[in-house]
């Protein structure tokens, strides 16, 4: 029995442990993808406002390039999820925030759990963006000020700094693709352009 308990615990253990086994090169990747992204945001930051703003750079984004960069193969960072996860939060947040102005313990909690509950329905959970939501109530007071161009900057155009830079780097080296599942659009596209091309 106890010989049993033993094979089976180190099997276990194996197991576990194989799956958090990450190559040399997988910890440049991450290193170099997580650096580029963030690098690029604040570049962007600091041309344009002073860094107490803090306007570009938001906390939801590093923990985004956890999820794109550590777990490419994640659902939870493919770019239906990153993108939309994080524009229905912002959208959400801000929303919460101007109906509920002076109570910023409920504001925080409604915003947060309605936006979980709106990325379940949507299919596009993502969960660096709770935060975003959250910050759209507790952020400095440029960022409550944006009001619903929060969604717009710094949401939307720091996702997709990360989205360009995560399909740019994890599609690099051999053994990482991003998205999983190739992008069906480019091809639709193509094949509308070719289409229209030979009717005219």
């Amino acid at each position: 029995m106890r010989a049993r308990i033993r094979r089976q615990y180190r099997i276990v253990r194996y197991v576990l442990y194989r799956e958090t086994i990450v190559s040399p090169a997988d910890h440049f990747w991450t290193f170099a993808g997580t650096f580029i992204a963030i690098a690029s945001i604040g570049l962007l930051q600091q041309a344009g406002f002073t860094q107490q703003d803090g306007v570009f750079l938001i906390g939801s984004f590093g923990a985004s390039c956890v999820l794109l960069f550590g777990a490419t193969n994640s659902p939870l960072a493919q770019p239906r999820n990153l993108i939309g996860g994080h524009v229905l939060a912002s959208l959400i947040g801000v929303a919460v925030h101007k109906l509920l102005p002076d109570q910023l313990w409920l504001a925080s909690a409604l915003a947060v759990s309605t936006s979980i509950v709106c990325m379940q329905i949507t299919r596009t959970m993502h969960p660096p963006a709770g935060a975003t939501a959250l910050i759209a109530n507790i952020g400095s007071a440029k960022i409550l000020g944006l009001g619903f161009w929060y969604t717009l900057t710094p949401v939307l155009s720091g996702v997709l700094i990360l989205f360009l830079t995560a399909l740019v780097v994890n599609n690099i080296p051999a053994g990482r693709s991003y998205p999983v599942k190739p992008l069906v659009w480019p091809r639709q596209l193509r094949a509308r352009v070719i289409r229209f091309v030979r009717l005219r």
